[in-house]
């Protein structure tokens, strides 16, 4: 997807979901373009601005919006990249400031594959990017809260093994 065109569906995904995106256009879309380029280079549109090991499951948590931009918008009003920043920002009220990296040194330490089961008769799928949970064989294609796609959601509770 051309850098244009993906800075379009992200303010628009934003903006549905509540989020809102750097208004300094020319940045926001240097960093579209990082997304762009860290698509085609590993598959998936990792962090412009953190360093990818190219192994997508490793990478999970840094593929955008990574899992660190709500901490980060609370405390400090915009995301590690400042792609995504608070309301007060995107309105001219504030600029965005550095922020700390919150990822733990050679990614997340929780493992990911434990997965607890249940007596469920379908898999629990939970959204990373907004939370949303549901039960069906497969992840949905796309969010129905936040329209982030179906690489983006994880098994939050295994079904019955029974």
């Amino acid at each position: 997807m051309e850098p244009e065109a993906l800075l379009s569906k992200l303010t628009n995904e934003a903006e549905a979901s509540g989020y809102s995106i750097n208004p300094d256009r020319a940045f926001a879309l240097e960093l579209a373009q990082g997304l762009a380029l860290n698509t085609a280079r590993y598959g998936y549109p990792a962090c412009p601005c953190r360093l990818a090991s190219g192994d997508a499951k490793a990478d999970r948590d840094i593929v955008c919006p990574c899992d660190y931009r709500d901490a980060d918008l609370d405390e400090f009003g915009s995301c590690y990249c400042a792609l995504y920043v608070s309301s007060e920002i995107a309105r001219g009220e504030g600029n965005a400031a550095p922020v700390p990296e919150r990822r733990p040194t050679g990614g997340p330490s929780v493992e990911r594959d434990t997965i607890p089961s249940s007596g469920l008769p379908y898999p629990v799928w939970r959204c990373r990017v907004c939370g949303y949970l549901c039960a069906r064989d497969n992840p949905p294609g796309v969010c129905p809260v936040c329209k982030a796609g179906r690489d983006r959601f994880e098994i939050f509770i295994g079904r019955s093994s029974g």
